[in-house]
């Protein structure tokens, strides 16, 4: 469902403000870089889409049954077995990087 552009936020909602805190705080957050020229645009974009979930938020959906499906899908889950794995020495063989007898990966998580 596409809006119109000239149509208020969320139905004659005002639209939250995202201030560049908040943008900053996003782009740590998913790990992306907005370009200058697109930051505010970027942030009406997300106060659009705040404005939308609050007024979602407000839909009376009493007397509204939860979703039922009309065929329950198949469990995909199996029974536990023992089976033999990988050596270890094998599995050292095969990685990109080893170190001390350990896989060496990159680090993905920034402390502090």
């Amino acid at each position: 469902m596409c809006a119109d552009e000239n149509e208020p936020a969320a139905a004659g909602r005002e639209a939250p403000v995202i201030d560049d805190a908040a943008l900053d705080h996003l782009q740590r957050l998913a790990r992306l870089t907005v370009p200058e020229h697109e930051r505010d645009a970027v942030k009406r974009d997300l106060a659009e889409v705040l404005a939308f979930v609050a007024h979602l938020n407000e839909v009376d959906v009493s007397g509204v049954s939860e979703l039922t499906r009309p065929v329950t899908p198949p469990r995909t889950l199996r029974q536990d077995a023992h089976a033999p794995s990988l050596p270890r020495e094998r599995a050292l063989e095969l990685a990109p990087e080893v170190q001390d007898g350990f896989f060496q990966v990159p680090r993905t998580v920034d402390e502090g």
